[in-house]
């Protein structure tokens, strides 16, 4: 999955908010002072080149609408953080917030307990 810019995320949180835009709607949501078209346009576009957006045409204009769910972007950009930073080793995630005491020892119990459950189910 491509890297969003902050802008492109930005954009596309509007996106996981609502079913489908057009770009004038998209400027509308935005509060004063609000980007110009021409920029929300270009940035709806460049989401739509790396796979984010589609669109349907009505005459002459477009409306945009996701392709991918917040859901999946947060997973994938989980995904690449641990292996461009842990080298592909989640335990390596919980270590460094062990360390770093970002995370009690009963949460790293619980989260353990919701791994044991999931592994039951399967």
């Amino acid at each position: 999955m491509k890297e969003l810019t902050a802008r492109e995320e930005e954009v596309m949180r509007y996106f996981w908010d609502n079913e489908a835009l057009f770009v004038k709607q998209l400027v509308e949501m935005y509060p004063d002072p609000r980007p110009h078209f021409n920029t929300l346009s270009t940035y709806v576009r460049s989401l739509e080149e790396k796979g984010f957006l589609s669109h349907e045409s009505f005459g002459s204009t477009y409306r945009y609408y996701k392709v991918i769910s917040e859901e999946a972007y947060r997973n994938g950009t989980l995904k690449n953080v641990v292996k461009k930073y842990f080298g592909d080793s989640y335990l390596s995630v919980v270590s460094s917030l062990i360390k770093e005491k970002n995370i009690s020892v009963d949460e790293v119990r619980e989260m353990l307990n919701e791994v044991e459950k999931l592994h039951k189910r399967k």
